[in-house]
């Protein structure tokens, strides 16, 4: 999930906190945010183990942050990502993935939340640049992943994961929804998908580039609007 270097977490105080014009409160907080998209709505419900991403994302959906922006990365069997705001508008052919605020948010990593199927969580910078794990301001992604057997995920705890075991109530989700079970504990979930999963599913199955501009869409598939909704 790499996106643009990024300033030091610590100066993500003073920026969110001077936003006064997105100001988050609390009615803000028992609300859902619904992405319109080209290809159909999903809703999603953000996580209140997670203040520093829920308060962030309520910001910048409130301000229209994400209106006209673009999913630029999409991977299918995998996740679909948006939140560049250089993707607005931006020429075919043109590779994204590299724009957002001049911030990062601090790692919120939660044993209840993990990469199932339908979970929304922070793009960031690769270990090498951010061995803090602090995530970009504006980029996300909603993982589509895949269902696992027993013998996969064993396999995946010795080769990829290093011997760091899955525990029993992730695994008993990995195989019968599925998801992306070698991102936990490195990439901050801060919510889940109440409803639209099935489009998560067809913005992943669309044609993707394969040049310059690799696994962006052949067709734009845009976020027409993001909003607040009432919670049912």
């Amino acid at each position: 999930m790499m996106v643009k270097k990024l300033l030091p977490a610590f100066f993500m105080v003073s920026v969110f906190i001077s936003c006064s014009s997105s100001r988050v409160t609390h009615a803000d907080k028992r609300k859902d945010v619904q992405l319109q998209t080209s290809m159909g709505n999903i809703t999603v419900r953000l996580s209140d183990l997670t203040p520093l991403h829920r308060d962030n994302f309520i910001k910048l959906v409130k301000s229209r942050y994400y209106d006209g922006i673009l999913f630029h990365r999409v991977i299918n069997k995998f996740m679909i990502q948006a939140g560049d705001p250089d993707s607005r508008n931006a020429a075919p052919g043109k590779p994204l993935g590299e724009g957002g605020p001049n911030y990062t948010i601090p790692a919120e990593f939660r044993p209840e939340l993990f990469h199932k199927k339908g979970v929304i969580a922070a793009a960031r910078e690769g270990d090498d640049v951010n061995p803090q794990k602090a995530s970009s301001a504006s980029q996300f992604y909603l993982t589509q992943g895949r269902v696992f057997t027993t013998a996969q995920l064993d396999s995946l705890e010795i080769k990829r994961l290093k011997g760091r075991k899955i525990p029993a109530n992730y695994r008993q989700v990995y195989t019968t929804l599925g998801g992306v079970p070698h991102l936990d504990q490195a990439y901050t979930v801060f919510g889940e998908v109440i409803n639209g999963l099935n489009v998560i599913d067809s913005i992943a199955a669309v044609p993707t580039s394969k040049g310059a501009d690799k696994d962006r869409p052949l067709k734009d598939v845009t976020i027409i609007q993001a909003k607040m909704i009432k919670r049912k």
